[in-house]
């Protein structure tokens, strides 16, 4: 993405719901009379942890509708997802524990802690069952030094979820164990095609009765302001989030005061019922025009539909065979300057996902539209020449 994102004139790769600017959640919080900003705060690192505004914020969500309350010295605020993922895996991990995580996913989730010296053991989804796991096969893979199991959920790059039911069966089973749980939901609250009454619907990881569980969030997917880098780490085990703020003293001090009052104004409960409303229909507009392209091609390629997030993974076929898929994006992109990310290459290592391109479709819709136009132009003029995947 490094490389390509910056030339490409329609990124219908990007992960992040539309971004928006200070002056869009001034206009759409109900409270018109106050502003993120204070023109009297004093720059120093601010509290270590978070402020305690932002905190309480973050754990008035997660505690909507439950029976136990989250406090907000159970929040550890971080320099965006990927801070409070490293931060874990840091604070928890030694050379020789055992992990076993949910796949595909974000490359880091797997990488870092085999960065660490673990042992790394992939619990894949199949590709058959639109993107399912088995638990009886995670039960399998479990070892005397496993330690920790990772998950994504909803999951990136497929926009999948862990259904309630598996999610509660999958933490009954981690507190039998004694193992500590991460769950990854930088993509939740953005559920746009299930709803909070459909007995599938996943709690967060917090909310099941477990002690060991850790979930980590951000700011950037669901919530369009991936400038600020505002994540956190949220842990019933107060010990956790103390190994993690103790690490982090070697990683970073704090976040920046002023993300940290953005964050606290956009989660405040004037401003983020619309934030999240203005996100979910906007999902939903779009998954709708990313679904009428793709039946219109399904000659060429299939999907299994997304039910949350802000991606979709889409694999493109010729004769029945996959093609490449890092060739095709870079073809897409020369001709229509449209931008997907090749699957095998982003996901799957070079081996698993060929044919496959993740698709960001919650940018703005126009945006969307041209590049599904580009998409349409490019299977009509160039998608015969791509190579097959060997």
């Amino acid at each position: 993405m490094d490389e390509y994102e910056l030339t490409c004139k329609y990124n219908v790769s990007e992960t992040c719901a539309a971004s928006i600017s200070i002056s869009d959640l001034e206009s759409i919080s109900d409270d018109k009379s106050t502003s993120p900003f204070s023109n009297a705060m004093k720059l120093t690192y601010g509290p270590i942890r978070g402020s305690e505004a932002l905190r309480s914020n973050l754990a008035r969500l997660y505690s909507a509708k439950v029976n136990s309350p989250l406090s907000p010295d159970n929040i550890l605020i971080t320099p965006g997802a990927i801070a409070a993922n490293f931060n874990v895996f840091y604070s928890l991990l030694r050379e020789g524990d055992h992990v076993i995580c949910q796949y595909p996913t974000y490359q880091q989730l797997f990488s870092v802690p085999a960065s660490f010296g673990a042992e790394v053991s992939l619990w894949r989804s199949k590709e058959d069952a639109k993107w399912s796991v088995d638990l009886e096969e995670l039960k399998s893979m479990v070892k005397p030094n496993t330690k920790l199991i990772i998950i994504n959920n909803p999951q990136n790059p497929t926009g999948a979820i862990l259904p309630r039911k598996q999610l509660e069966d999958l933490v009954d089973f981690a507190k039998e164990k004694d193992l500590y749980v991460l769950s990854d939901e930088v993509y939740r609250p953005l559920f746009h095609s299930i709803s909070p009454a459909d007995e599938k619907f996943p709690p967060s990881i917090l909310n099941l009765g477990y002690d060991k569980v850790i979930a980590t969030g951000s700011l950037s997917k669901a919530y369009s302001l991936a400038g600020i880098r505002v994540g956190w780490i949220a842990s019933r085990t107060a010990d956790v989030i103390d190994k993690c703020a103790m690490s982090r003293q070697y990683t970073n001090i704090s976040v920046s005061q002023l993300d940290d009052s953005i964050a606290t104004y956009a989660l405040d409960s004037n401003v983020v019922h619309n934030l999240l409303g203005r996100n979910i229909s906007l999902a939903k507009t779009n998954l709708a025009l990313l679904a009428d392209c793709i039946d219109q091609f399904r000659w060429s390629c299939e999907w299994t539909k997304p039910i949350a997030g802000t991606i979709a993974f889409v694999k493109f076929m010729r004769e029945g065979k996959p093609v490449d898929d890092v060739e095709f994006c870079k073809r897409l992109q020369e001709k229509e300057g449209v931008m997907f990310v090749p699957g095998c290459k982003c996901f799957g290592g070079g081996e698993d996902f060929k044919g496959y391109v993740r698709i960001g479709f919650v940018q703005e819709t126009e945006v969307l539209r041209k590049g599904l136009e580009g998409l349409r132009a490019f299977m009509r003029d160039g998608f015969s020449e791509v190579p097959y995947a060997k």
